[in-house]
């Protein structure tokens, strides 16, 4: 898959099956937190950090050019990942593979949930889903690749 290719639901599930932790900890939120910050300082990326375990935020952070829009939409996308226990940008490429929008047929009230890239579940070994990573500031597919490469780095994959 290029950097340029729009990634199908099959290469999607991938990434969720492979990015998975054997543990994660309050130290593991603020490793992973950190590493997209410096991430997103090396890029000048206006993004806004955020990663939840359990219900309780463990880690934010809001790089320069970053909005209280960017919160929003954390808490969106957070939601989605929260309710169907996978990638807010899988979600909404689910929908739309079934030639339909995440808007049109979810029946979830937008303005509480957005199947935008971004959000990413935090999945442990024997555990299943226990919280999420999400990033907003970039169109949807590089706030996607942003988590997919900091997950990438920080599980040595």
């Amino acid at each position: 898959m290029t950097q340029q290719q729009t990634p199908s639901v099959a290469d999607l599930e991938a990434q969720e099956s492979r990015l998975v932790f054997r543990t994660f900890t309050h130290d593991d939120a603020w490793a992973l937190g950190s590493l997209l910050v410096e991430l997103g300082r090396e890029r000048q990326a206006p993004i806004a950090v955020d990663i939840h375990r359990a219900g309780q935020q463990l880690f934010h952070a809001a790089l320069p050019g970053s909005t209280p829009d960017n919160d929003a939409w954390i808490a969106r996308k957070r939601r989605v990942v929260e309710r169907y226990g996978s990638a807010s940008y899988l979600v909404g490429s689910r929908f739309r593979a079934k030639g339909t929008t995440f808007e049109e047929s979810s029946r979830l009230d937008p303005d509480r949930y957005a199947a935008h890239g971004g959000s990413f579940p935090i999945t442990v070994q024997g555990a299943g889903v226990v919280g999420s990573v999400t990033v907003s500031g970039l169109p949807q597919i590089e706030d996607h690749r942003l988590v997919v490469e900091a997950l990438e780095r920080f599980l040595g994959e």
